[in-house]
């Protein structure tokens, strides 16, 4: 059910280097950064072996971090259900459902904060 997640660094280029040996042993490699234009100015990438599935972001400095998790959906009916429900539950907008071309043209999904500040995804990778 756990699509992919990510985690704050505070020193990308440091936790990069780390990750990049770490991950090479287990056939994993960094496969994607987002473009810049997409994340604020922020350092984001991911990593895995045949998609993104562990992603880091660069830290907001000193601001209190708040981790990413995106659960697999089914449809992209199921997408936008979740997004109506997690607003419903309280949650925070953090992106509507739609297409997310620049991750792959398939993508689909929608971003809530939970209570936390938790940016918690649902996310569908197959065709309408």
């Amino acid at each position: 059910m756990i699509d992919h997640l990510g985690i704050d660094v505070a020193d990308f280029d440091a936790s990069k280097a780390f990750y990049d040996k770490a991950m090479a042993p287990l056939g994993g490699s960094l496969l994607y950064m987002v473009p810049l234009e997409y994340t604020g100015g922020a350092k984001v990438g991911g990593y895995g072996r045949d998609r993104p599935v562990f992603w880091l972001q660069e830290g907001k400095g000193g601001q209190k971090a708040h981790q990413h998790v995106a659960f697999t959906a089914r449809s992209r009916a199921e997408v936008d259900a979740f997004h109506a429900a997690a607003l419903a539950a309280g949650g925070k907008d953090n992106g509507a459902p739609g297409l997310r071309p620049h991750y792959h043209p398939n993508y689909y999904g929608a971003f809530v904060f939970d209570p936390d500040g938790n940016n918690v995804e649902a996310v569908c990778h197959d065709a309408e």
